[in-house]
């Protein structure tokens, strides 16, 4: 009687792990055609990132509607644009453009395989914020997993540096990409109380903030004239691929929250990294690549590194929750 709950919850399990790993990974792959597709040839990565979000913020909108419409479902509360709350999320929005914008121009100048070594100093940057920010330290056994993070991308680099396909304009938005994604974890729980904690209310309107703020910017880099002239603007199979990758971005939100309510934080972090695992092997198959052992080794320092520091923080984790008489400020420097 046990042990058919188990393997229904072991399933479960099963399932939302590989609906995560596939949604990510596809999210990727697309991105990367739609952004430096040589049968493509669109210079255009603000307008498709723009796109994304405009989708996004459709989606949110619609199922909200189609919520309203059914049964009340708590998760999906009733959205309309109030501008008050709207000027108030702007400071994360413009963190949020600058994540997604950095993130795709990223994919745009390197490999999808080289991809996760190119924007591995997130848990770097988190650490350095949550000092520089929150006054928040870390333990030496974190520090030495920063460590031999840094040390694999820069031998990653090092190494694209020697086969010929380094691209410091891509490395750039890397590391842009990495700080980003840090700050906007700490900004969205500054910001999450105006939106009375609801992650739905917050993703429509971020998305909203950040359509508006994206005209300008693709005003000034001169994107709509490169849409006048490109050739394949009324292509449908180019709008499917356009408004597909859009959904994918709209849905790895929701099954990184399945991931993580189904597993935990600490296991969703171990899932992504072996995640990122896979993605590499794949890109280098697909793409038909010869790398080196060192890039290898690179690639291995850095997932080596991001499981470590994981594994690390879920032993600090276990030990605060255990102990009744730690701090509270020491509490939240585990994160708990």
């Amino acid at each position: 009687g046990r042990r058919a709950p188990f393997l229904l919850r072991a399933l479960r399990i099963a399932v939302v792990v590989c609906l995560y790993w596939f949604t990510s990974i596809a999210m990727v792959f697309l991105n990367k055609y739609l952004l430096d597709s040589p049968s493509l040839r669109l210079d255009a990565p603000l307008f498709v990132t723009f796109f994304q979000c405009a989708l996004t913020a459709a989606l949110c909108l619609g199922l909200s509607l189609g919520a309203a419409c059914g049964p009340p479902c708590p998760g999906l509360p009733a959205l309309r644009l109030d501008p008050k709350v709207s000027r108030s999320v702007l400071p994360l929005s413009a963190v949020f453009i600058g994540m997604v914008t950095s993130n795709n121009l990223c994919l745009k100048h390197v490999g999808v395989a080289f991809y996760n070594v190119g924007r591995s100093l997130t848990t770097v940057f988190n650490v350095l914020l949550s000092y520089l920010l929150l006054k928040q330290t870390t333990s030496l056994y974190a520090l030495l997993a920063c460590g031999v993070i840094i040390g694999g991308f820069w031998l990653g680099v090092d190494q694209e540096g020697a086969e010929g396909t380094l691209s410091w304009t891509g490395i750039f938005f890397g590391i842009l990409a990495s700080l980003c994604v840090s700050l906007n974890a700490i900004y969205t729980k500054k910001v999450l109380p105006v939106v009375d904690g609801s992650i739905w209310r917050l993703t429509f309107y971020n998305n909203i903030n950040a359509c508006v703020l994206f005209f300008p910017l693709m005003m000034l880099l001169g994107e709509f004239r490169t849409l006048y002239h490109f050739d394949k603007l009324g292509s449908p199979s180019f709008w499917g691929m356009m408004t597909l990758g859009g959904v994918f971005g709209f849905a790895i939100g929701y099954v990184t929250g399945l991931q993580i309510k189904f597993t935990s934080p600490l296991t969703h972090n171990v899932s992504g990294t072996a995640k990122a695992c896979a993605q590499t092997v794949l890109a280098v198959i697909y793409f038909e690549e010869t790398k080196s052992f060192l890039w290898w080794t690179s690639n291995l320092m850095v997932l080596g590194g991001s499981f470590a520091y994981t594994w690390v923080k879920g032993l600090e984790m276990r030990k605060v929750q255990e102990d009744p008489n730690v701090k509270s400020s020491e509490r939240n420097e585990t994160g708990v």
